[in-house]
């Protein structure tokens, strides 16, 4: 699958359509008519008639959703956000064991502007939500909903109490770090910087906050490609894009360090410094994976 996808390419990509096109349509339109049945259940109703946890959750997602990729204007409209809402919040309530995490909402973006671009032409920036009408925004969140839960189906312990999985992938980040760049390993170590206090929003929002947006949909063209192995290959993008500034960390103190992992300088980037840390990933794949214990604890 290229970046340059249709939204049907996509479908099939997570395990949502098959990819016989003569059963794709029936599948589809019976996927949205269960994804509307649940908005209807679950969303469509008062809060009088919600849990006290589910008004709290309702709550939380309606205040994250106007944060969302806050500098690109087309998730300023308040339709968009009301779309985020409906998708985010069904998903929840259809996944008790984590509900709502914080992040999640980052994660939906991505599916929304791959099914809208079939749609809507030009930059996002340009992009009108109210130019749709209410079946086609239907529709649209409904394969949203549909893609984000096969994939995060292959990473719940991302997201449930504790968030065990992206406990267990930052130690395995930390260790491959390692492993590749002694010295800059040594240098944070030496600063007392934690894996943890960078990375987990790493893997929480699987970097869409730390890229410039409009190189998100090329990176998650590596992340559906990967399947079910996405989890641990993300171990790998993730120290190549730490390592692209290797030689700035050791030159930098404890303090120094936290601000600049905060807000790294990639607004510039283009698909050229994308393909280099993927390239560098895909290398240290390929000469690590064979060998899991060099990574084990």
């Amino acid at each position: 699958m290229s970046w340059m996808s249709t939204s049907i390419d996509l479908d099939v990509e997570k395990g949502y359509a098959p990819p016989n096109s003569d059963r794709r349509e029936g599948v589809l339109r019976r996927k949205c008519l269960e994804y509307l049945d649940c908005v209807a259940q679950y969303y469509d109703i008062t809060d009088a008639e919600r849990t006290d946890e589910e008004v709290n959750m309702l709550h939380q997602i309606a205040v994250d959703c106007p944060r969302t990729v806050p500098d690109v204007s087309f998730f300023q409209q308040a339709e968009v956000q009301k779309s985020l809402e409906r998708v985010l919040y069904t998903w929840a309530i259809r996944h008790p064991a984590s509900g709502y995490v914080q992040g999640i909402n980052d994660l939906a973006t991505p599916f929304l502007v791959v099914f809208l671009s079939e749609y809507l032409e030009e930059s996002v920036d340009n992009w009108s939500i109210l130019d749709l009408s209410r079946e086609k925004i239907s529709n649209i969140e409904a394969d949203c909903y549909w893609c984000l839960s096969k994939l995060l189906d292959g990473m719940q312990d991302h997201y449930t109490f504790a968030q065990p999985g992206i406990q267990r992938l930052v130690f395995k980040l930390k260790e491959l770090v390692r492993r590749i760049d002694e010295p800059v390993s040594n240098h944070m170590e030496e600063q007392g910087l934690e894996f943890l206090q960078f990375a987990f929003r790493w893997f929480n929002c699987l970097l869409i906050r730390e890229m410039p947006f409009h190189l998100v949909t090329r990176l998650w063209d590596t992340y559906l490609a990967e399947g079910d192995a996405l989890p641990d290959f993300l171990v790998y993008i993730f120290a190549s894009f730490l390592l692209t500034w290797s030689d700035k960390l050791q030159k930098l103190d404890f303090q120094e360090m936290v601000m600049f992992l905060q807000h790294l300088p990639t607004q510039s980037w283009t698909d050229v410094e994308l393909e280099i840390v993927l390239s560098k990933a895909y290398m240290w794949h390929t000469m690590f994976n064979s060998s899991p214990s060099h990574l084990a604890s």
